[in-house]
């Protein structure tokens, strides 16, 4: 027998999941259904992490409407679910002379609404980022953007949503849907839902999820975006976002530090059929590394970690689609590239003002519970000799699993019991960092898999290290060797 729901969300990124947390707040009963083994698991794992301005689209479009609105909503939501948020500010730097690509970009700032917005000279340039290449002219700054945790931030909206009453499906790929507002049937491998309205945030699917109800009027262009990251702390080094000048593919290539302060830099740009393959490649991350030397020039190879790549899903009308479709109760939230992960509360805002005016009742929920307690926080690492006494003792809460980012065994089990079911290493490492360090899970990974086999109620099956089996990546003994022999040949 079919089960039935008010509403079902399609895709459980960033976007699904800040909507199925913003339609929590209503007697709703919900259902966010996702394909992958866990939340998170596209574009939102693997992107720059920047919590945007607002000043980089123009105010006709979806996304320079909505970027700003979701920007003011960070700081809030940060207290309330504890997914890590830092406000740094951000600076779009050049060597010009002429700051008229800049004045530009402050004014479309201003007609998006941004009152944080600014040019700085040469002078105070050096003076906020004084490690920067001496020779950069003029900036933007943008006192209010900054950075947070992707998927720290999907996974607490999932939690959030859950605790008040939303349901998860994993590995629940969508394969059929039928009907219209009020009766919709939504077809997976195993079962099928009965619900009112249908909610597709399906990322690099959504227009293959679209084409399901009849409606073809967009297609996803895939983009796919390279970056390289490197060890905790390197990123002390800058102290807000920068950025170079914008081109006709983005923002364009950018450095900042991540909130647990590894410096991140990338993306480039590339037009894609794959719409799943983030293998990296040795030559697009050589140029990346060479465009952020130019801004930074202390860079350091050795320093590097790993590589990766996300795919974004762009649309054929290069803005967001986020409407009521011709197909009544049937709600378009497609082609969310950047700033998409600003924009996620704002455009959560909007889809449910759509269901509304599409007669969905909402009624609040006296009893809805914005906060959720943090898996993890922001912390400072203490020194080997201090935690060596921990890594070798009985199993307990305070049993050091990860030496390098100093991840417990009470926090391994905690992110394991908040109602999303944990399957691989990788979900382990988003939701508390084991294995993010230096050795990159050389040490922990068979330590995580003990203490995931003691907490599975089902047999073993094997599963738990699988997410990046068949993945082609750079590593990083490869770019050293790289960008040496090239620098002996220069």
């Amino acid at each position: 027998m079919e089960k039935a729901y008010d509403v079902v969300i399609i895709g459980a990124g960033i976007i699904g999941t800040t909507i199925a947390r913003q339609l929590s707040k209503y007697r709703l009963k919900i259902l966010l259904l996702e394909k992958g083994i866990d939340v998170a698991m596209g574009a939102t794992k693997a992107n720059s992490a920047i919590v945007h301005g607002g000043y980089a689209e123009p105010h006709t479009t979806l996304k320079g409407q909505l970027c700003y609105r979701g920007r003011q909503a960070y700081a809030q939501l940060d207290r309330e679910l504890n997914f890590g948020f830092r406000q740094t500010g951000s600076l779009v730097v050049t060597t010009m002379d002429d700051p008229a690509p800049l004045e530009q970009l402050l004014e479309q700032g201003r007609a998006n609404g941004l009152d944080d917005l600014r040019l700085v000279d040469q002078e105070e340039l050096r003076q906020l980022e004084p490690k920067l290449n001496p020779d950069l002219k003029w900036g933007l700054l943008c006192e209010g953007a900054g950075v947070c945790s992707p998927y720290e931030m999907a996974i607490a909206m999932a939690e959030n949503a859950i605790t008040n009453g939303a349901e998860l499906r994993l590995e629940s790929e969508v394969t059929g849907i039928s009907g219209n507002k009020g009766n919709f049937t939504v077809q997976t491998p195993e079962e099928s839902f009965r619900t009112r309205y249908v909610i597709n945030a399906a990322g690099v699917y959504s227009d293959q999820v679209s084409q399901m109800v009849g409606v073809d009027d967009f297609t996803i262009l895939p983009r796919s975006g390279q970056y390289l990251l490197f060890a905790r702390g390197s990123g002390k080094a800058v102290n807000h976002v920068i950025f170079g000048l914008p081109t006709a593919k983005g923002k364009g290539i950018l450095l900042a530090s991540t909130i647990y302060d590894n410096l991140l830099i990338g993306p480039d740009a590339s037009e894609e059929e794959d719409r799943e393959d983030t293998s990296t490649d040795l030559e697009r991350l050589a140029k990346i590394y060479d465009a952020c030397k130019q801004l930074y020039g202390d860079l350091d190879p050795k320093q590097f970690l790993r590589s990766f790549t996300g795919v974004r899903a762009r649309s054929s009308s290069d803005d967001f689609i986020i409407e009521e479709s011709k197909v009544p109760g049937f709600i378009q939230v497609a082609g969310i590239q950047s700033p998409g992960l600003t924009a996620a509360p704002a455009i959560a805002e909007l889809v449910e003002d759509i269901l509304q005016r599409a007669d969905l009742e909402l009624e609040p929920d006296p009893n809805f519970n914005p906060h959720r307690k943090p898996i993890i926080q922001y912390r400072e690492l203490r020194p080997l000799r201090e935690i060596k006494p921990l890594l070798d003792i009985p199993s307990s809460p305070e049993k050091v699993i990860c030496r390098c980012e100093q991840v417990t065994e009470g926090e391994i089990i905690d992110a394991c019991q908040r109602g999303i079911p944990v399957k691989t290493i990788d979900g382990i490492k988003r939701r508390t960092r084991a294995s993010m360090g230096w050795c990159q899970g050389t040490f922990c990974r068979p330590r995580i898999i003990e203490v995931m086999k003691q907490l599975n109620e089902q047999p073993f099956d094997g599963r738990f290290d699988i997410e990046h089996s068949g993945v082609s990546r750079v590593e990083k003994s490869e770019l050293l060797d790289f960008l040496t022999a090239r620098e002996g040949e220069a």
